[in-house]
């Protein structure tokens, strides 16, 4: 697989980091997860399945998991042992939080130049909200994405994906992997600043007109992405279902207007999205609530048309076209999971679905980094391991 022989060392927590270290040990990447005495917080959190929590089973598949207290010497001595054969450290603490504890990114450096450091943060390390606490829904808010997503009442609603931590967590596996490729050429690793906000921000040139253009903030109902395209929107099914259209190019406007019998609305749709979209988007709204769901599938299967019903995270996971990109995954005996996102032709990755216990790995791998067995048991004793 690509990772193998990359070592890296996890001590992130919650979604970002261990999203991105799992795609790494899903790629052959041995991921050696390092945990407060307390564990990983997402082994509690939510609905479980055979002993795990559903979130847990999906960010710390293929990871083999240790404990450190790292508020202790010996424990710090431990970290810095490891360090010093990584290729990899990814932490997600407060900035200044591992400088405090004496294995941020200079002093691992000082034992291993070729190190690849990444820190991912909210902020970022530097600037006015670099302290500020935050998961995602406030890094959203700062970044001006919860003002566009609005409800039908026209206020801010609740978005429903952890947009900042997966923009965050696809930003720093694409920047490990560029430091990892440059250090083939000069021997030297590198620290990575990955903010939340940063990533959130780089996902948006397709929404910038307003602000960059006109100085102005964005006129939600008005721009092309949210709905001032008639052709780019939400619409209601007799059945209380709903079906969506998602683009607006000629040809799909004209199949559709033509196969509904009003090509008069074409000229109008084809105009500068905004006001102007609303005869057509008030003859849409009531031609998609005449039939149900399943009939308007079968009208508009056969057009050439970007449209999808609006399905529920029950119907998407069951889909044939989920099933066929094997992005839900069930072994035999074991509860289904996600699948790899990134496919490669020659040396795929692989999901083998093993899960470690808080601490199961602990001894193993202070065993291979030349630890004695009495040595890991005094350590336990003390309480630097668990």
């Amino acid at each position: 697989m690509k990772l193998e022989g990359i070592r890296v060392l996890d001590l992130s927590m919650f979604l970002p980091g261990p999203h991105l270290t799992m795609m790494m040990a899903d790629h052959g990447a041995e991921v050696i997860k390092i945990e407060p005495p307390q564990g990983e917080p997402v082994r509690e959190v939510g609905l479980r399945q055979a002993g795990h929590s559903v979130w847990f089973r999906n960010t710390h598949r293929n990871k083999r998991c240790i404990t450190l207290n790292l508020k202790m010497a010996d424990a710090r001595e431990v970290f810095l042992a490891l360090a010093r054969e990584a290729d990899v450290v990814v932490e997600a603490f407060r900035p200044g939080v591992v400088e405090r504890l004496g294995i941020g990114y200079e002093t691992v450096k000082a034992v291993n130049p070729r190190i690849v450091y990444c820190s991912i943060s909210a902020f970022g390390q530097t600037g006015p909200l670099a302290h500020k606490p935050a998961h995602d829904l406030s890094v959203q808010a700062e970044a001006g994405l919860v003002s566009v997503n609005l409800g039908a009442d026209g206020l801010p609603a609740m978005p429903g994906v952890p947009s900042a931590d997966m923009a965050a967590s696809l930003m720093a596996l694409s920047g490990i992997l560029m430091a990892l490729l440059r250090r083939q050429q000069t021997g030297q690793g590198d620290y990575l600043d990955i903010a939340m906000y940063d990533a959130l921000l780089a996902w948006t040139p397709n929404v910038m007109g307003p602000p960059f253009a006109e100085n102005r903030a964005a006129v939600v109902k008005d721009e092309r992405s949210w709905g001032g395209s008639s052709f780019y929107g939400i619409f209601a099914t007799a059945d209380g279902r709903h079906i969506t259209l998602g683009g607006g190019e000629h040809k799909f406007v004209e199949a559709l207007l033509q196969a509904l019998q009003r090509p008069d609305l074409i000229p109008v749709a084809l105009l500068p999205p905004g006001p102007a979209h609303e005869p057509v988007r008030v003859f849409l709204r009531e031609a998609f609530a005449q039939r149900s769901l399943v009939d308007w599938c079968e009208f508009l299967a056969p057009l050439d048309l970007a449209w999808a019903p609006v399905r529920d995270l029950h119907e998407a996971i069951h889909s044939e076209h989920a099933a066929a990109r094997r992005m839900i995954v069930q072994r035999p005996g074991e509860p289904p999971q996600l699948g790899l996102p990134i496919k490669f032709s020659a040396e795929p990755g692989q999901l083998d679905g093993r899960l470690d216990e808080r601490g199961g790995s602990t001894d193993a791998v202070l065993g291979a980094a030349g630890y004695a067995p009495e040595a890991i048991a005094a350590l336990r004793e003390r309480g630097a391991v668990s």
